[in-house]
């Protein structure tokens, strides 16, 4: 089966075709990132606007390395939740329209699904059920997975996510963004025990996380120094920051592992490419005798090939969508409603 599918719930208008949900026959990639670098972040107008710009060019382009043409194509996916909405209706309603056009069926897919489904793409033999951590910009969850769509969410964070935790300490350092990307590489030069930042907790759920005590104590860090002129090793704070954030991802990944007896451990997201992350989470896993999958650093950011990976098992559960289909800016990974 393939399936032509679009991912645009950020600043990356991507197509890509898959085959049976586990073979990538073409991905194209079209990121205003450079744009939105002027700007310190996303700006989701210009987002939207290019969206709308180059989504039919990255379709064709899918179709065309894939060597398959829209006749060939059983089904078209798109991610039609979470993001930024004006975003996400870009694709959906392209999405739409392709579909109608080409009488084929319409599957729509939940953005963070997506993630955790681009390690099918790269570990053929992985299968449910494990255990996930999410972690991305926008979001950081310790998922169940007991089937390809059926999901629990047994830990979140409470406030910030991972990776924007990281995107903001980078840029109170002055990093460019996407700020995570350049403190991770910072942090491979420092002493990751040079400070001790705290390690927030929630109280009365164990899995949770909470990092905006965390984003605030480097930045009051920083601003102490400012204030007494006080030259601070940058490398350092990035290390010793990079070092708590990975773990509490760590710690309450693995105590969640044991307590559900979670033998697989899957990574997934943007932040998934954090080099001490993935480090830790391999030696953790080795350590307690548990199978580890990450995806490629590839797959690791936004993409429409781990749409069209998870689009493949939706569609075999008979969760297609009709023209009534809408984004949404928000919607729990485990109780997904499409209307």
């Amino acid at each position: 089966m393939k399936i032509l599918a679009f991912e645009s719930s950020c600043d990356e208008t991507a197509a890509a075709v898959v085959e049976d949900g586990r073979s990538v026959l073409s991905s194209v990639i079209a990121s205003s990132l450079e744009e939105q670098r002027l700007y310190g972040g996303v700006v989701p107008e210009i987002a939207s606007r290019r969206h709308a710009e180059w989504i039919s060019g990255v379709a064709e382009q899918a179709l065309a390395q894939a060597s398959v043409t829209m006749q060939e194509i059983d089904a078209v996916a798109v991610t039609a939740a979470p993001g930024l909405i004006g975003a996400l209706l870009v694709g959906v309603n392209y999405a739409k329209s392709l579909a109608f056009a080409a009488d084929k069926p319409l599957v729509p897919v939940h953005h963070l699904r997506g993630h955790i489904a681009a390690n099918y793409l790269a570990h053929q033999d992985l299968q449910p059920p494990f255990l996930c951590l999410v972690v991305s910009g926008g979001h950081s969850h310790i998922v169940a997975v007991d089937s390809y769509t059926d999901f629990r969410v047994i830990g979140r964070t409470r406030d910030d996510a991972a990776g924007e935790c990281f995107d903001k300490a980078a840029r109170a350092m002055g990093m460019p963004y996407p700020g995570g990307v350049a403190l991770d590489k910072i942090a491979e030069t420092g002493n990751p025990k040079a400070y001790n930042f705290p390690r927030p907790h929630v109280d009365g759920s164990e899995y949770d996380f909470s990092f905006s005590g965390l984003k605030t104590a480097v930045i009051n860090l920083l601003h102490r120094a400012e204030q007494v002129g006080e030259t601070l090793d940058y490398a350092d704070v990035c290390a010793s920051f990079r070092d708590r954030v990975v773990e509490m991802l760590c710690t309450n990944t693995m105590k969640a592992a044991d307590e559900f007896g979670y033998r697989t451990v899957v990574l997934a997201g943007g932040v998934s490419a954090n080099a001490e992350l993935r480090r830790r989470m391999t030696a953790l896993c080795e350590q307690s005798g548990r199978k580890l999958y990450m995806p490629p650093l590839s797959l690791c950011g936004d993409n429409a090939a781990m749409i069209g990976a998870q689009a493949y098992y939706e569609y075999l559960a008979g969760n297609a969508a009709d023209s009534s289909l809408n984004a949404a800016p928000t919607m729990p990974i485990d109780k997904v409603v499409w209307g």
